[in-house]
């Protein structure tokens, strides 16, 4: 079965608000829109979204097209960043190369990037299971968690050469095209606006 992950994009960063919390900026809204509104999105697809505010964002709008079910897990939810809250981006881009970098340790108290995997791919593993095998499936979620997940189906080491900023676009809304089952990826990052022909190959 293929599926599709997708991150949200740009969203509306506050210090003073919980990172779960943020929503998508109007440019992330924007974005998301113009990817529902597109031959990306099929008819009836299910579609699985973590619990945070901007993926749940992101997964209303697709599914307002769609017209098929959200199904919210929190354990779909992004890497746990919760022991240092909001880091000014130089300090969070060098905090998650050590993230990636070192996926065994808990870099200043965040979740291991190894537990994130284990989470994120038994998520997606139970989502699977759940609907048929002919079922269109579209996952909203996170880069970190994201990345680590397609590191697994792929077979690779975890590494921040995986991550979306790495193959996809800035900015998050990037997505890849996978099945879970083989163990298989049929694209690499691919910017939300350039997804539809991966995500309809084959």
């Amino acid at each position: 079965m293929r599926a599709l992950y997708l991150t949200h994009p740009q969203v509306a960063m506050d210090p003073n608000v919980p990172v779960p919390l943020w929503g998508l900026s109007a440019e992330g809204r924007r974005r998301a829109e113009d990817f529902a509104a597109s031959s990306a999105v099929p008819r009836g697809a299910t579609i699985f979204s973590s619990s945070e505010r901007k993926a749940v964002e992101l997964a209303e709008i697709i599914a307002a097209v769609a017209g098929g079910p959200i199904v919210s897990d929190h354990m779909m939810g992004e890497n746990d960043r919760s022991a240092t809250g909001f880091l000014p981006p130089e300090l969070f881009e060098a905090t998650a190369d050590r993230f990636f970098a070192e996926p065994e340790t808990s870099v200043d108290g965040w979740e291991r990037a190894v537990d994130a995997q284990a989470r994120i791919v038994d998520a997606v593993r139970v989502a699977l299971a759940g609907v048929s095998q002919d079922a269109i499936v579209i996952f909203c979620g996170h880069g970190a968690v994201g990345s680590l997940l397609k590191c697994h189906v792929g077979g690779r080491s975890i590494d921040r050469a995986e991550d979306q900023g790495r193959t996809g676009g800035t900015g998050g809304g990037n997505g890849f095209v996978f099945d879970f089952a083989r163990r298989q990826l049929h694209s690499e990052w691919t910017r939300i606006e350039d997804i539809a022909a991966d995500w309809h190959r084959g």
